[in-house]
């Protein structure tokens, strides 16, 4: 670090009670927490919210994203999900900022007979997890969002499903942190056995796999940004979330003009984009919204998802070591679970490794045969890579 830096000042005066690993939403929702309860707080990252939360869409979707064999997920989706209007209220009244948080709610759609076919399938199963899930005619969605396709068969609304901005979020939680007292260290962390801090909190997505030895892997996203033409308001309110053709695709409409189009979900971990996945997503999302084919294409981008072998987010002390708390793996959910992660884990932190059982599905001891990265590290081992979050 370069000498007179503020970060460099505040680490040679004092020891950090807790370290946090990652400058996402996760990362700065942890440390404005912790902050705000009086704990000395560092986070450490070299570029703080270009990981997947530019990408992000932002959906806080825990019914729409309500999948079959994900009961559990599901449960702390909703409960994070309850959480996001006070999360937003405070936030918000903390640092001035419009987070973009938006209630109109999400409309599910089906555009062929098959199309509604499938859908009517997975609202059966979360209508059958008392989740509100509100079946609607063709008519009664035309009403709500006129500029949907004639062709739509049906659909379904999801009242409770919102949505946020996340390039206007991870920002705000950076200021809130750092208002209540948390610094940032622009260095990445190559090994947790370099940092010195009563808690180390891992919050580094893709990034927490070389670090931990969890088994966090990238799933690549690509997504488009459109943008409604001379300058105005898209011309639909609702997310919707669809199938056409075989092909699911969601838009989020933003108030500044900017319909956010995705996603393709894929086992890599680069950031190409291929004119296929644009052709795809661009199709689908013109058959449920056709007068998205004269807006204006802004941006292509691709994102690493952090996927885990369940689909379910890392929550907990790392095994074997106490003094690191992982907060990780969220893998698409990770705008939604930002109010739960931040809660869950600065409780655990303030209570001294007393766990909420909302913890319990999600601890990294569910994941046998674990290596000991960290203890490998700490006795001067180089054969695992480390990246940064």
């Amino acid at each position: 670090m370069v000498t007179g830096d503020p970060a460099t000042t505040y680490l040679t005066r004092h020891r950090p009670d807790v370290a946090v690993v990652g400058g996402g939403p996760i990362g700065w929702a942890v440390a404005w927490r912790c902050a705000t309860r009086g704990m000395r707080v560092v986070v450490h990252d070299p570029a703080p919210g270009s990981g997947a939360s530019h990408v992000a869409a932002g959906m806080l979707a825990p019914v729409a994203e309500a999948y079959f064999g994900e009961r559990e997920l599901t449960g702390l989706l909703t409960e994070s999900a309850g959480r996001w209007p006070g999360f937003a209220a405070a936030l918000t009244e903390a640092t001035g900022t419009d987070i973009g948080y938006r209630t109109e709610g999400t409309l599910m759609v089906g555009l062929t007979a098959d199309d509604l076919a499938e859908a009517r399938r997975l609202w059966a199963y979360q209508q059958g997890l008392g989740l509100p899930v509100t079946p609607l005619r063709p008519s009664q969605l035309r009403e709500r969002e006129p500029a949907l396709a004639p062709r739509v068969r049906g659909g379904a609304l999801a009242a409770t499903d919102h949505q946020v901005d996340p390039r206007r979020l991870v920002p705000a939680l950076r200021l809130a942190a750092e208002q209540a007292g948390a610094v940032l260290v622009a260095e990445p962390v190559r090994r947790l056995s370099d940092i010195t801090a009563g808690v180390t909190v891992v919050a580094a997505g893709c990034g927490a796999a070389a670090l931990t030895g969890l088994p966090v892997r990238p799933v690549k996203g690509q997504v488009l940004r459109l943008r409604a033409p001379d300058g105005g308001p898209p011309g639909f309110r609702h997310v919707i979330r669809g199938y056409a053709d075989g092909a699911h695709v969601y838009l989020v409409p933003r108030d500044s003009g900017e319909v956010v189009v995705g996603a393709t979900v894929e086992e890599r971990s680069d950031l190409d984009i291929s004119a296929g996945a644009v052709l795809r997503l661009l199709r689908a999302a013109v058959d449920l919204l056709p007068e998205i084919a004269e807006y204006d294409l802004v941006e292509t981008l691709a994102g690493l998802r952090p996927g885990t072998p369940d689909n379910a987010p890392i929550l907990g002390p790392l095994p074997g070591h106490p003094d690191v708390i992982i907060a990780a793996g969220h893998h698409r959910h990770g705008i939604v679970l930002t109010p739960v992660t931040a809660d869950l884990i600065t409780e655990l932190i303030i209570g001294g490794g007393s766990a909420d059982p909302l913890l319990a599905p999600f601890r990294p001891d569910r994941f046998a045969d674990l290596p000991d990265v960290v203890g490998a590290a700490a006795a001067g081992s180089t054969s695992q890579p480390a990246t940064e979050g």
